[in-house]
């Protein structure tokens, strides 16, 4: 069976894409083994060290940034004919910061995999880790769902769990965002090679991977 394409969406560093790049690359029959080959790399900023992994591994990139557009809407539609050129299987939002509108969803509603730095639907929002510091919550985690039109509401695929330490501090919130970064890396990995080699769907808010 051919690998599934996949267009993989980033705003910084890329540490995620990375992770899917090593973990195709270490498969023993490469993207057709793991199920998946990243045939594209989408940004909305130029200049950013995850367009530089892509550019090193030979893989296509594009930015579409807002700025470059009249309206957000304008935006969200190029965003969609970008990533629509190179027809993908699954478009995966690898800390891809921002939030994508009705045009964008339209054609990859149900195919577009996020991943979310908190147990969701506990702690929403930009400020995962944060929010449940502040809260006071004795664990928190990583999300891994599909993306509706909503903020981080989209049906949940898979969750991975972080202890809460001594950590409620500004220093401690950076300490444990890098932790759950470490969980998110792996459990991303996972979900996109378990999605792409088996296919799933989707009835209301669950996930059922074939």
């Amino acid at each position: 069976m051919a690998a599934s394409r996949l267009v993989v969406l980033v705003s910084g560093s890329g540490t995620n894409l990375q992770a899917l790049l090593d973990a195709i690359a270490a498969h023993p029959e490469g993207a057709e083994g793991f199920g998946a080959e990243v045939v594209a790399v989408g940004a909305d900023r130029a200049g950013i060290a995850g367009l530089e992994r892509a550019e090193r591994a030979g893989i296509p990139t594009f930015v579409c940034a807002v700025k470059e557009h009249p309206t957000r809407e304008a935006w969200d539609a190029a965003l969609a004919e970008r990533t629509a050129a190179f027809e993908p299987d699954l478009v995966v939002s690898a800390g891809f910061m921002k939030i994508v509108g009705k045009e964008f969803l339209a054609r990859f509603g149900g195919r577009f995999v996020n991943t979310h730095p908190a147990l969701l639907p506990a702690f929403p929002g930009a400020h995962g880790v944060r929010d449940a510091l502040a809260y006071g919550a004795k664990v928190t985690g990583c999300t891994v769902h599909f993306v509706d039109d909503g903020v981080d509401t989209g049906p949940i695929i898979a969750q991975g769990v972080v202890e809460i330490r001594e950590e409620a501090t500004p220093e401690g919130e950076a300490a444990l965002h890098e932790r759950i970064k470490e969980v998110e890396r792996t459990l991303l990995v996972d979900v996109v090679g378990r999605l792409a080699r088996h296919g799933y769907r989707i009835e209301g808010r669950k996930v059922t991977i074939q």
